[in-house]
């Protein structure tokens, strides 16, 4: 049961209701996850990280580009997004990019969100 102070025993800036109701996580852990979720967020990321998580080592940015809906430049700019956040690694192969996924990364990531949404049952 959710513990409460009588309006007469409140001082200014006090909580009247649930004192109980605050945040299991900081604002910066709150960040940390908005930024895992943000870059899950978008439908060609997550095919392209699909793609690379079931083709063990690397796969040429010819082959990514026609695998999702999209133009190169829309490729690349979200394998950008995807090595910045550190989910994917590339490696510069003549004119062409490979890429890999960072399992380790993606682990933590994955174990993070399912920390979170497990908070929140």
């Amino acid at each position: 049961m959710a513990r409460t102070l009588e309006l007469a025993e409140r001082k200014p800036g006090e909580r009247c209701c649930d004192l109980q109701a605050r945040p299991s996580l900081t604002f910066e852990e709150a960040g940390a996850v908005a930024s895992d979720f943000e870059v899950l967020s978008h439908p060609v990321r997550l095919q392209l990280l699909d793609v690379l998580a079931r083709n063990e080592g690397r796969v040429c940015v010819c082959d990514l580009e026609a695998a999702v809906p999209v133009k190169q430049p829309t490729v690349s700019h979200h394998l950008r997004l995807l090595r910045e956040a550190g989910l994917v690694e590339s490696e510069k192969i003549g004119v062409w990019a490979h890429y890999r996924v960072n399992r380790e990364r993606l682990a933590g990531m994955r174990q993070r969100l399912s920390d979170r949404l497990k908070d929140l049952s």
